[in-house]
């Protein structure tokens, strides 16, 4: 079954852009294009999309602003896409719910590998994403944890995820299977109160704030 996407971007030639290339791809539907965060809200409650594909500055409503209010209020998942890489905007972003983060500069074929991703339930960042979040974030990063609430494995699966690093490397790092760094990450997850694992790769680089 195709995934259901939602686009909202203020410039419409994005828009329609994003429309093509998606629609030339059986995986996808585009349900709509909107020019703004209410708009996306408004679709995201009305019908049923999978995945919103947001902006960060629109009028009426911004990207991340709408980010908490579809992560809040309906099953649809988000992602940013967006020509703006500041600390500020990605770190709010990702507390508000957004499953990833990516730069338009992204080739066609990235963008709906992610959208993938993030339709199955993982997040995405592109590593020059990642790279500005941790040169904006504390700098000894995870210092700061309360870290008798993790045991050292935890802690050690919480650092590689503030790398980049996926499942499998993590894995391979550690000598653990795949399925353990799942139960650890799961563990994580309900100590922190967070919903997935980029959200701990910025609660870790920020020393516990989340």
């Amino acid at each position: 079954m195709p995934i259901k996407v939602l686009i909202a971007d203020d410039d419409a030639l994005i828009r329609e852009g994003l429309k093509i290339i998606l629609e030339m791809d059986s995986d996808f539907i585009v349900e709509a294009c909107v020019e703004n965060g209410l708009k996306a809200l408004e679709n995201c409650l009305d019908y049923d999309i999978d995945v919103a594909l947001l902006d960060i500055r629109m009028p009426v409503m911004d990207g991340v602003q709408a980010v908490r209010e579809i992560a809040s209020k309906t099953t649809a998942r988000t992602l940013i896409l967006t020509t703006f890489d500041d600390q500020e905007f990605i770190t709010e972003a990702i507390k508000n719910g957004a499953r990833g983060y990516l730069l338009k500069n992204t080739p066609p074929d990235k963008i709906k590998a992610a959208i993938k991703l993030v339709y199955s339930g993982s997040s995405v960042m592109q590593d020059i994403v990642l790279d500005k979040l941790k040169q904006g974030l504390t700098a000894d990063k995870g210092s700061s944890l309360d870290r008798t609430l993790f045991s050292e494995r935890e802690l050690q699966v919480m650092e590689a995820i503030s790398e980049g690093l996926s499942n499998r490397e993590i894995a391979q790092k550690l000598f653990i299977s795949e399925g353990t760094v799942k139960n650890y990450i799961t563990s994580i997850l309900n100590k922190t109160a967070l919903t997935h694992r980029t959200q701990i790769a910025i609660y870790y680089i920020n020393g516990g704030k989340s």
